[in-house]
């Protein structure tokens, strides 16, 4: 409503967002990295500033803008908001807070906070928004109408909302390893993969084809590992057959490349990095693991496979503003920031969506959500980001040895 009065007016608005997902969602959004030239390694640099130059025309647009909102704010690390900071000062004249331009943060604490990779929970707490020299600064607006229950009376969805808050805030009682004890007033329990899978995906053969059921499920787990695990059990049930691609992988650097065989580059399996085999088939739905054409095309849409090419593949976009569009993926170069060699990954930038991880998920509404702890939540909010992806008990279903799980809450996040 925001976005749309401010362009109304005729002056310019724009929309960020942490997560792709979530990206989609907003009109005219992209994600905050793509929009403002936020470093990626922002852990290692004392005084980042976004990537971008006064007159270039991305610089010319944020000094007429009259708004900015941040989507997800809060998966965001601190620093992230106070490159913005430092950059809007220079980049408008202005020493106020953001350049004097309105800046509209939105999220949720209870949420997922940002991945610091091989972090303790004092480092995710170090690293929040919360922990920023600009918190103070903030004006903080509550939301304390829960819509569901207000505009379909539905009570039992208010009763469930209530349970999500006492798991995000902390106050479901728990046994003395810290584990909440899930019951079936709460949510459906499942005993196996294949009940959980049978559970979300009911009838698997004769919905494939119907973008509107496959773009309301999903199953959610906390590691990749337990994600690709799912995927791989599921596409084996679908009909059809395998499609498989094989990407190209190369050092950059010609005086290491010896000292990295093509078989040690193969088996890389690297967070936001396409696997090195591709297995797919008609009509499977996949996930988008970077930014092609924002806002149809970003990271974290959820597409539908039409076509299995040599070279490209087809596809119907499942989620965001491009909903129902039918687009090509190409291969692409993928290079990852994190290995302390320069590496090289030619590979269509896809992987497949039945089952996706809880932070990946956060900013997504689900109809049917299950939910694999067999490997618990190891990160604040976790729980809570996946319980709330649907609105009423009968749509959770929740795969958890002994019916107990993790519940990570850092109280000093909320206060």
């Amino acid at each position: 409503m925001l976005l749309a009065q401010v362009r109304n007016d005729k002056n310019i608005a724009v929309a960020v967002a942490s997560s792709g997902i979530a990206a989609t969602l907003l009109s005219g959004g992209r994600t905050a990295h793509s929009v403002l030239k936020v470093p990626l390694n922002l852990a290692l640099e004392e005084s980042p500033i976004c990537n971008f130059s006064k007159n270039s025309a991305r610089g010319i647009i944020l000094r007429q803008c009259k708004l900015l909102v941040w989507d997800e704010s809060t998966m965001s690390h601190k620093k992230a908001v106070e490159a913005l900071n430092r950059t809007l000062h220079d980049l408008r004249s202005n020493t106020d807070i953001m350049g004097g331009m309105v800046v509209l943060l939105a999220g949720d604490f209870r949420q997922t906070l940002p991945v610091i990779q091989k972090g303790t929970p004092a480092d995710e707490i170090k690293a929040c928004l919360k922990s920023s020299i600009l918190w103070n600064k903030v004006t903080k607006f509550s939301l304390t109408t829960n819509m569901r229950v207000h505009l379909y009376n539905d009570i039992n969805a208010g009763n469930y909302a209530d349970t999500l808050l006492k798991i995000g805030d902390g106050r479901l009682e728990t046994d003395a390893e810290g584990c909440v004890k899930l019951t079936r007033d709460f949510c459906n329990l499942v005993q196996s993969h294949s009940e959980l899978i049978a559970s979300v995906y009911s009838d698997l053969t004769n919905n494939m084809h119907e973008d509107k059921w496959l773009r309301e499920r999903a199953i959610l787990a906390p590691k990749n590992e337990s994600v690709n695990k799912i995927n791989s059990d599921i596409l084996s049930e679908v009909a059809g057959e395998i499609t498989e691609y094989l990407s190209v992988d190369t050092v950059m650097d010609t005086v290491t490349s010896t000292s990295y065989p093509v078989e040690f580059l193969n088996s890389l399996e690297l967070s936001g990095v396409s696997s090195h085999k591709l297995q797919l088939k008609l009509g499977v739905p996949v996930m988008l693991m970077r930014n092609l054409d924002a806002p149809p095309l970003c990271n974290g849409t959820r597409l539908r496979v039409t076509h299995l090419g040599r070279n490209i593949i087809g596809a119907t976009i499942l989620t965001g503003v491009g909903k129902g569009e039918n687009v090509i993926i190409p291969r692409i170069p993928i290079i990852p920031t994190d290995l302390p060699f320069q590496f090289k990954r030619l590979q269509f930038p896809i992987k497949l969506s039945f089952a996706m991880t809880i932070n990946k998920a956060q900013g997504q509404t689900l109809q049917v959500a299950g939910v694999n702890l067999e490997k618990p939540c190891f990160s604040h909010g976790q729980l809570y980001v996946a319980c709330s992806r649907v609105s009423n008990i009968q749509n959770l279903h929740i795969l958890s040895p002994n019916g107990k799980t993790y519940n990570i809450v850092y109280s000093s996040v909320l206060k």
